[in-house]
């Protein structure tokens, strides 16, 4: 019986790899598809954390996070730091962006006296291109021993 079973679930991985690149990324394409396969799965759940697809979308998050921990240099820039520059890089004023908020939010947010919450990551993230994981803060996405690495966001 548990013979069988493997058997079936080897099928199903398999046809779930030809969509969905799980496990190890070891490709700057297997990224890039992981990446948008997480940003289409964000955008079908939302903030619901018991979605069905949640654990698929944070085992892609790890996944994301691995190869750029491997492959992307990261600096000590926080999520306000780097939504700064990103607002710099392509001309943008608090006003043009409302999906974050208010101008007020946005400034606390860019004085760091509040914190990005899941839904602006998602859309801020959405809309620059960039992973989730360039906003999240720094205490949960750079290990300490790798503090010197420098990152710049992608645009």
């Amino acid at each position: 019986m548990l013979a069988k079973y493997i058997h079936e679930v080897n099928a199903d991985y398999r046809r779930i790899r030809q969509r969905i690149p799980l496990g190890v990324l070891h490709t700057k394409a297997e990224y890039d598809q992981a990446v948008a396969v997480l940003d289409d799965i964000l955008d079908e759940i939302g903030q619901q954390e018991t979605h069905p697809l949640a654990d698929l979308a944070e085992t892609l998050a790890l996944s994301i996070e691995a190869y750029e921990d491997t492959h992307v240099a990261m600096t000590d820039a926080s999520g306000p730091e780097i939504l700064r520059s990103l607002m710099e890089d392509h001309e943008l004023a608090q006003s043009d962006l409302p999906e974050i908020g208010s101008q007020g939010v946005l400034s606390e947010i860019l004085s760091g006296k509040r914190d990005l919450n899941v839904r602006q990551i998602t859309q801020l993230s959405a809309r620059f291109g960039v992973s989730p994981a360039l906003f999240m803060p720094i205490s949960t996405r750079t290990p300490k021993s790798r503090t010197t690495k420098t990152r710049k966001p992608r645009t």
